[in-house]
């Protein structure tokens, strides 16, 4: 038996290897299924499942693609209703694979087709299971994901969740491996651990959710407490992975095209594609085509351009550092943007030795900025998440999280100088690249962020919650 977890930090993702006798079985693949083929075949075995947990929001699953390759099934647990051919199968259903069983356990409640599979080795002893997002580390699904199609409330699907968890999951013993779909940083879930395996008999010690004297109610209380809108690409994503979607080779013969400056400039005019800029946020801030968006390769890309780019179908032109377009498209279709119509030749030097017009970003050191900060009034905006932000911030400054940044855009000031800052100096140039491509063009970004602003002996606060009388 050999069981592999093939993890992608950008996405918080785990697929995972499963193999006995030369049968192999994959779970949750990621778009690009290449890997999966090329390991199979160092180990001269042959995929004869690919079995999916759930219809996936966050990502798109390579699941079509892979039984097109391979010859192999796909499988659902009961309830879904794919636009393909793939085994429904029934609760309790078992599949053979090599000297190895694996049990559907239909566990509803993050979505109402979520599924855990329970693997059983050779001996027929319970090992692991694959729990998909209904059980996370720390955490378990989000049940507000799936209301629309459920025709039930996040209540309601809580509490599925519940009794999913504590009439399948709880009952099996301690020493169950928990092999979960995703980890910390995932929009999946709200307090997941970094730990991305672990077994059931510490979850149960250390996962709010499988307290043994929670109930009912107070479940679907915490675990509905505190959840933020879903980023906006999830349901385009669900129908892919529902519907169908383009062969990946497809994508990147279209995306990997190179352009020359004058054909990128036509295609960005005729089409109305954004210009996305993945180089290092550092090269953006000295110099970039003219309302073109920064989202940098460097950090959470994928997850980034879904939540603020939004419309999987909208096109998109490239720029990006040499050697990394076949990377970067591959990046991009994981989160369903499928429509990159090509890279710029040469990279952005190619742009500025064309003559063409570019931008650049104001920005100063953390030193500065404290020293400015003491002596004026200039407006601070943090673009952290709300929860960095409440734990401590500069004083005086206002929170506008990158995530819902178009929520904020009425707060930025029309005139007069205003900074930004996050972190580490990543995100910053994002939102300040979105300002600007929006005419806002009064804004200084802080190098290095609240870190720097903080080991400068900026004067900074923690969250006063406000008082009623």
């Amino acid at each position: 038996m050999n069981i592999e977890q093939i993890y992608t930090g950008c996405l918080a993702q785990g697929a995972y290897y499963i193999e006995s006798d030369g049968e192999v079985a994959i779970v949750d693949p990621l778009r690009e299924v290449e890997p999966y083929l090329k390991r199979t075949k160092e180990d001269n075995a042959q995929i004869k499942y690919v079995f999916e947990t759930h219809f996936h929001a966050d990502f798109v699953s390579g699941h079509i693609t892979l039984a097109k390759e391979s010859g192999a099934s796909i499988v659902y647990g009961p309830t879904a209703k794919p636009s393909f051919d793939a085994i429904i199968a029934e609760d309790g259903q078992e599949f053979q694979l090599g000297k190895l069983t694996i049990t559907v356990l239909h566990t509803p409640g993050h979505t109402m087709e979520s599924t855990t599979y329970l693997l059983k080795d050779e001996k027929g002893r319970n090992h692991a299971i694959f729990s998909g997002d209904t059980l996370f580390l720390g955490d378990v699904g989000r049940p507000d994901l799936a209301q629309k199609a459920a025709h039930m409330t996040q209540e309601q699907l809580a509490g599925l969740l519940y009794d999913s968890l504590r009439e399948k999951i709880m009952p099996l013993a301690d020493e169950v491996i928990v092999y979960p779909a995703h980890g910390a940083g995932s929009a999946c879930g709200k307090n997941m651990m970094k730990e991305t395996v672990d077994t059931l008999g510490n979850q149960k010690k250390v996962n709010y959710a499988l307290r043994s004297d929670m109930t009912r109610e107070e479940f679907i209380e915490e675990v509905t407490e505190g959840l933020l809108p879903p980023p906006k690409y999830f349901p385009h994503n669900v129908k892919m992975n529902k519907e169908g979607y383009e062969d990946i080779d497809e994508v990147l013969e279209r995306g990997t095209k190179a352009l020359s400056p004058e054909a990128f400039e036509t295609a960005a005019n005729e089409t109305g594609a954004i210009v996305l800029d993945v180089r290092h946020q550092d090269d953006f801030v000295k110099g970039h085509i003219p309302r073109s968006v920064f989202i940098g390769l460097n950090g959470d890309f994928a997850p980034w351009v879904g939540a603020l780019i939004a419309d999987t179908a909208q096109p998109i032109l490239l720029i990006i550092p040499e050697g990394k377009e076949e990377e970067t498209v591959t990046r991009l279709s994981r989160v369903g943007f499928d429509k990159t119509l090509g890279y710029l030749d040469g990279g952005f030097e190619a742009w500025k030795k064309a003559g063409k017009e570019f931008d650049t970003i104001t920005s100063v050191s953390a030193d500065m900025a404290k020293k400015n900060l003491e002596n004026n009034e200039t407006p601070v905006f943090d673009v952290r998440k709300e929860s960095e932000y409440k734990s401590e911030h500069v004083l005086n400054a206002k929170n506008t999280p990158l995530d819902f940044l178009n929520n904020h855009m009425a707060e930025f000031p029309i005139n007069g100088t205003f900074y930004v800052h996050c972190a580490g100096g990543y995100r910053s140039v994002i939102a300040a690249s979105i300002l600007k491509s929006r005419g806002i063009h009064n804004l200084v970004d802080i190098a290095g962020g609240f870190g720097a602003l903080k080991k400068e002996g900026a004067e900074v606060t923690d969250y006063v919650c406000p008082t009623t009388l």
